[in-house]
């Protein structure tokens, strides 16, 4: 009598591996690396439409048990050329993060200026800080930025090419950009006017 071998199968179940940790965390810093360069990238698209310009830098000094403590002060213009425009001051024991400061900000208290297809302003506007007074009137096509000082910037970064301004009082810089800054804070359109007082265009007109 002969014994047959039977064949016995054995079934394998494959075994998978654990997940190690580790290798989870990486994944997880790439993609927020990831994530945070679009970011940046969109971040940086977005600040790329502003521009800055600095329209002084003092020194100044505060008064403090000991001494003196001396740092800078820097008035800076933010603006788009779009129709936005703000004016900013910032202190700082360098010059860089004074500047820094005051770009932040200017940032922080934009203006938004109503244009025409003339890239001029729609009426005639007045504005006043402190002792300066400022007088901004609009322009025919070619007459380009007549102003001085830190008013000329604050218009030419908020997008204005074809204005008249006039600078009446104080020569300060930062009052006399503060005083653009009103002036053009208080330009209406002449649909948003007429939609204020409850009229039509035509009544406005005549």
């Amino acid at each position: 009598m002969t014994d047959t071998p039977t064949n016995q199968t054995e079934s394998k179940t494959d075994k998978v591996p654990a997940a190690d940790p580790s290798d989870q965390k990486k994944s997880n810093r790439t993609n927020d690396r990831k994530r945070n360069r679009r970011n940046d990238s969109k971040n940086h698209d977005r600040d790329s439409d502003w521009q800055e310009r600095v329209v002084q830098i003092r020194r100044v000094s505060k008064t403090v048990k000991g001494g003196k403590k001396m740092s800078f002060r820097a008035i800076v213009v933010v603006g788009n050329e779009k129709g936005q425009v703000g004016v900013g001051v910032g202190k700082a024991g360098d010059v860089i993060g004074a500047v820094r400061k005051g770009v932040s900000d200017g940032k922080k208290n934009l203006v938004r200026v109503p244009l025409t297809p003339n890239s001029s302003i729609p009426t005639l506007s007045k504005g006043r800080d402190g002792a300066a007074n400022v007088l901004i009137r609009p322009a025919a096509p070619g007459t380009g930025v007549i102003a001085g000082g830190s008013i000329r910037t604050v218009l030419e970064l908020a997008g204005i090419k074809n204005v008249l301004a006039k600078r009446l009082g104080s020569k300060t810089p930062l009052n006399n950009a503060r005083a653009a800054m009103v002036a053009l804070s208080q330009l209406r359109t002449h649909k948003s006017a007429s939609r204020e007082r409850g009229i039509s265009l035509e009544q406005l007109y005549s």
